[in-house]
């Protein structure tokens, strides 16, 4: 296996609306940005892999414009998944991995404001007996978030106190769409309340990985990708325990994430409720700094909010602010899909 690295890392200030830009105009500052912080250019990128959703620009094949944001003459290495770009830095990982590329470009973005999310993300369940019901994200996060208070495993008072946490956090990010003293709010759907679920709005994210001595030589202390995996639940909820997430344990356990304590993890829990589960699924006990940035409930830019995750624990290993990370995404109702990686600092690694 190459030892591969995320060297560069940078993201949108999150927003509400960009009613005035367009998908590329979002993307092209954060382009700039992370390829600025290694001094690269777009010619001196191995591969190139994005990730975004043709549901929510509401067009076939929007990510194809996007380029236009990269510049794809001369002719480049690229590709692109419909799923959050954490999902496109594991097909890049692997590229790296095939010896077919050194270095790789990996963004992701989404403009959420000019739809209803709730129901565009119904679109994601199986098209023959749950999509027709049209139940909406947030009916099935609050249908998971019931299942655990039954169990014993949470109360609203401990969710409100996770949102609290997150909030609070965020208020030292400065990307952050909230931050501070949030209100608990009505509910949406019981037993979830606004300040439960996580805030609709757009945003870009994009890394820059890299292997061995190149890392080294483009970022003074790279976050070496010691392990990634991502497994699915089956697709039928009716079929799911609910107060687990057996994929984000199976995906831990093979990226390594048991081998060693973590000292932060970045975790894609868009909702309260979801954190409790991810918690309990990766064994993350008090002394673990958890989503150090506020989390996808201070910003949660659909199909970015997972590369984040990754951006966010490889920017504090820069820092020196961790030395061995866990990063979360997630896609689908429920935690349906569950990617894990582990970073490291080079001194962990020694």
């Amino acid at each position: 296996m190459r030892d591969v690295a995320i060297v560069a890392f940078a993201q949108t200030d999150h927003l509400r609306r960009t009613d005035e830009l367009s998908e590329v105009e979002i993307l092209m500052p954060v382009l700039h940005q992370v390829l600025d912080a290694t001094g690269l250019r777009t010619s001196d990128i191995g591969f190139t892999c994005s990730g975004s959703s043709d549901y929510l620009a509401g067009r076939a094949f929007s990510f194809t414009m996007a380029l236009d944001g990269v510049g794809a003459h001369p002719p480049i290495s690229e590709s692109h998944v419909e799923m959050d770009g954490a999902w496109a830095l594991y097909e890049a990982w692997v590229k790296i991995q095939t010896g077919e590329a050194d270095t790789a470009l990996v963004y992701s973005y989404g403009k959420s404001s000019p739809g209803e999310v709730r129901d565009v993300l119904t679109r994601q369940l199986d098209p023959y007996y749950t999509a027709p019901l049209w139940p909406d994200s947030v009916a099935l996060a609050a249908l998971q978030a019931q299942a655990l208070i039954d169990a014993g495993d949470t109360d609203e008072t401990a969710l409100a106190g996770i949102a609290t946490r997150s909030r609070q956090d965020a208020a030292g990010n400065p990307h952050a769409q909230l931050s501070g003293a949030v209100p608990a709010g009505d509910y949406l759907v019981q037993p979830l309340r606004t300040g439960d679920c996580p805030p609709v709005g757009d945003g870009a994210a994009a890394v820059i990985l890299a292997a061995g001595d190149t890392a080294r030589a483009l970022c003074e202390r790279p976050a070496w990708i010691r392990g990634i995996d991502h497994r699915i639940e089956a697709h039928g909820l009716g079929v799911r325990e609910l107060t687990e997430s057996p994929s984000t344990r199976l995906a831990a356990e093979r990226a390594g994430v048991f081998e060693r304590p973590v000292d932060t993890a970045e975790l894609h829990a868009p909702f309260t409720s979801q954190e409790v589960v991810l918690r309990k699924a990766l064994g993350l006990g008090d002394g673990v700094r958890v989503n150090p940035s506020g989390g996808a409930l201070a910003a949660n830019p659909l199909m970015a909010a997972g590369l984040i995750r990754l951006g966010e624990a490889a920017a504090r290993i820069h820092r020196g602010e961790s030395d061995r990370a866990l990063a979360h995404a997630t896609s689908g109702p429920c935690l349906q899909q569950n990617l894990v990686a582990v970073l490291e600092g080079e001194s962990a690694h020694a």
